[in-house]
């Protein structure tokens, strides 16, 4: 972590030794050493003592941390929204493939079976759905930007906003049109059952 730099940077400047250090902060010599060393992070009232002597702001003393975790929950939010994209395209495909023969061999307990996939289906949906509002994803260019762990220009943001009610509604008559196509072929399987 970035924070054992920062203290043995002010704690240089500010011309202390590990020891003068240790005892205005209440703290062994040893935990001084550990904490530059990275090997442990300090308590909150030890960082609020430091900041306090060493005349600086908590954000400034913790700041090449904070971007760190950032970019650290930044990945891993990148990380889950790949899984979840991989297991959402799966399902999907297993979804409309697997209506058909469930249907037709094995009639309303395989239409059940069915409607278990869309249902895990659906919730894996809304669990990316999550991930793209808490992030603010809207459009394919900002979820690849995200992905690659990148933000849109201002103005490429205002292009991509513009672009959104009409991906809106291209987006509710493909959904439309599948649900539809569905529909006829459960009609069909059904037919045949």
């Amino acid at each position: 972590m970035e924070i054992g730099n920062q203290i043995r940077k002010y704690r240089i400047q500010n011309e202390f030794s590990q020891e003068e250090l240790a005892e205005k902060i209440y703290v062994s010599r040893q935990t001084i050493s550990n904490w530059e060393r990275g090997k442990n992070y300090p308590d909150i009232q030890s960082l609020l003592l430091m900041t306090a002597l060493f005349g600086i702001s908590l954000d400034q003393l913790v700041k090449g941390d904070v971007d760190e975790m950032k970019k650290e929950i930044e990945q891993s939010q990148i990380d889950r929204l790949e899984r979840y994209g991989v297991i959402l395209s799966i399902l999907f495909v297993i979804m409309i493939a697997s209506a058909m023969p469930l249907g037709f061999y094995w009639g309303w307990p395989g239409m059940g079976l069915w409607a278990l996939i869309a249902g895990i289906t659906f919730y894996v949906a809304c669990k990316v759905e999550t991930l793209k509002k808490r992030n603010d994803l809207k459009t394919y260019q900002e979820i690849t930007a995200f992905m690659e762990g990148k933000t849109l220009s201002k103005e490429q943001r205002i292009a991509e906003n513009a672009k959104w009610p009409y991906q809106k509604v291209l987006l509710v008559i493909g959904s439309a049109l599948v649900a539809l196509a569905v529909c006829a072929l459960m009609s069909v399987v059904l037919r045949l059952v």
